[in-house]
């Protein structure tokens, strides 16, 4: 799971931090394109830019992905090693495991945003945080253990409903697709259905999770931004219903191509793995 998760985000991490720079550009107003913002961050930061908060990245993939891939493989063939779950019930294990495994990593997923989004700041304002392990010391001792949950609330709504719609979702298309295709076909249409679903499902919540987790406090100590509910709103009065949905296009490039390239390194790691650890009656995702 994490082996598959990590080698599929390295195709698709520039696609995340322009999504990252499009949702926080309702906080800053300016030439907001797709276009002129990767044109800011070679220019600004260089090419390195677009790939700015990899190592946080590489960790989120270890911790969150290998968890949710993880348990969702585990509840299969807990509950199932006899049979095939329906659809409503692979989506269920979908959603708990998005939970579960997002709650676990939180701490990985806020220092991810606050290093994608650093290059957006005035240098006098920047983190400057170098790397993963330097941002998890530095937002716990400057911010406070209670930073490292910040947003938990849309990560988990996010990460459940992703998983539903990405993990359960790819199961569900695969078995209908089945019929019609095989091989690399089957795994690409599966995956990019399950992508392009789950990116219109949950960009707002994402939108919302970046705003919270990028936030800091205001001069009175409070924070702009609390609630996941409040959040949508906010964001929704301040900068326009339409906002929530900034960063669509790199967010499914993103999403779908996350999806595409992790269920096909997936589907390729069983195949050796079962190879050299062949096992009866093995269940495929």
């Amino acid at each position: 799971g994490a082996s598959a998760a990590l080698s599929g985000w390295m195709f698709v991490h520039p696609f995340d931090v322009l999504k990252v720079r499009k949702q926080l550009s309702g906080t800053s107003g300016g030439n907001t394109s797709l276009a002129s913002i990767a044109r800011h961050i070679v220019r600004n930061e260089g090419p390195a830019g677009l790939y700015a908060g990899l190592s946080a990245a590489a960790a989120r993939q270890l911790s969150y992905g290998n968890l949710r891939l993880g348990i969702y493989s585990s509840l299969n063939d807990r509950f199932f090693a006899s049979t095939q779950p329906n659809a409503a019930q692979k989506l269920a294990m979908g959603s708990v495991c998005g939970g579960i495994a997002a709650v676990l990593s939180n701490p990985v997923e806020v220092t991810l945003v606050r290093m994608q989004a650093d290059g957006r700041l005035p240098p006098a304002e920047r983190r400057n945080y170098s790397n993963i392990f330097t941002g998890l010391y530095r937002i716990g001792v400057e911010d406070g253990p209670k930073a490292y949950m910040a947003g938990v609330s849309p990560t988990v709504v996010r990460a459940m409903v992703v998983n539903m719609l990405q993990v359960g979702g790819y199961d569900v298309a695969k078995t209908s697709y089945s019929p019609y295709l095989s091989g690399v076909p089957l795994h690409i249409c599966s995956a990019l259905t399950a992508g392009f679903i789950y990116s219109a499902a949950t960009l707002p919540i994402d939108t919302a999770k970046t705003r919270m987790q990028n936030q800091k406090p205001l001069p009175n100590g409070t924070l702009l931004y609390t609630t996941l509910p409040q959040t949508i709103a906010k964001i929704a009065s301040m900068d326009g219903l339409p906002s929530l949905m900034n960063g669509f296009g790199p967010y499914f490039a993103r999403c779908g191509g996350h999806t595409v390239f992790m269920f096909l390194f997936m589907e390729q790691y069983k195949k050796i793995a079962d190879s050299f650890y062949p096992v009866a009656a093995s269940k495929k995702l």
